[in-house]
């Protein structure tokens, strides 16, 4: 989710102040993605430079509210409409890391992913207590919420899918470089 599309939702039925669209973000967020009020205001001037928002009012004390304007409107319904692909999340840090690990000699990848599993399933736990004690909440954290319990289970299969790939490759000898002696390069085969 971007911070842009984020306070354009917020401003959708009317305008507020950037301290308001902090808080009502947090809010419907569950505080899972802090905002500083610095990057706020940075998104409001450009979406303000964009055509998308447009200050509305500023009081006395020099504060300003922020409206929604149509191309704003155009631009949030079809962020909406478009779903989101793979391929525009963010990177996964945790497949270059274990990636990395492979590649680099020394490195116990089977600690790397038994200390990740553990911390993960220390916030699953934490994640889950948060759920139980949520009888009545928002449904904007709930559904956040689940996506990051979801989100953690997904993880702990996939590393003890890793960790069985490694238990299967463990007694294989890795395959050493050929290098080719009439051009003096080297090839690595895998």
């Amino acid at each position: 989710m971007s911070i842009k599309h984020g306070l354009l939702a917020l401003l959708r039925e009317e305008p507020k102040y950037g301290y308001q669209l902090r808080g009502e973000f947090e809010a419907a967020t569950g505080a899972t993605w802090p905002l500083n009020i610095g990057q706020v205001y940075t998104t409001l001037t450009r979406l303000e430079r964009d055509g998308l928002v447009r200050a509305a009012s500023t009081e006395a004390d020099g504060r300003s509210t922020y409206e929604i304007t149509e191309a704003g409107r155009t631009e949030l319904d079809s962020w909406f409409q478009t779903p989101v692909t793979r391929e525009s999340r963010p990177r996964d840090e945790l497949a270059i890391k274990l990636a990395l690990a492979l590649a680099v000699p020394g490195v116990d990848v089977s600690a790397v992913v038994q200390r990740q599993r553990s911390a993960t399933m220390q916030s699953l736990q934490e994640l889950t207590r948060l759920k139980r004690g949520d009888r009545d909440g928002e449904i904007s954290w709930r559904l956040v919420l689940e996506s990051m319990i979801f989100a953690a289970e997904a993880e702990i299969r996939w590393l003890d899918h890793c960790e069985s790939i490694l238990l299967r490759h463990r007694g294989r000898p890795a395959k050493q470089p050929q290098v080719h002696e009439a051009d003096d390069t080297t090839e690595v085969t895998r």
